[in-house]
């Protein structure tokens, strides 16, 4: 998977339009090879990122789940301690 692509489901606040979309575009990105496609591939290309922007929409407006909501920013920080971690400072 795609290391640019973050988890969106379950966060308080809900992800946003702008999050879902970057990475619908980032999954594109990743099956098409392309980081900006060609004129000719272009309006497919803006089609692909629209419908899996749609399709992960659908998806996160109907999964559920017992577990509460996680915190953006804490999750930040552990993601901040795990790269310091790896990769120092």
């Amino acid at each position: 998977m795609c290391r640019n692509i973050k988890p969106l489901f379950n966060f308080e606040p809900p992800a946003t339009e702008q999050e879902i979309e970057a990475a619908a575009l980032q999954f594109v990105r990743k099956i098409s090879g392309f980081t900006k496609p060609s004129r000719a591939n272009e309006a497919a290309f803006d089609e692909a990122v629209q419908e899996v922007s749609a399709a992960a929409r659908k998806l996160l407006a109907s999964m559920v789940t017992p577990a509460a909501p996680r915190d953006r920013e804490v999750e930040a920080e552990r993601a901040r301690e795990r790269s310091l971690k790896r990769f120092g400072q």
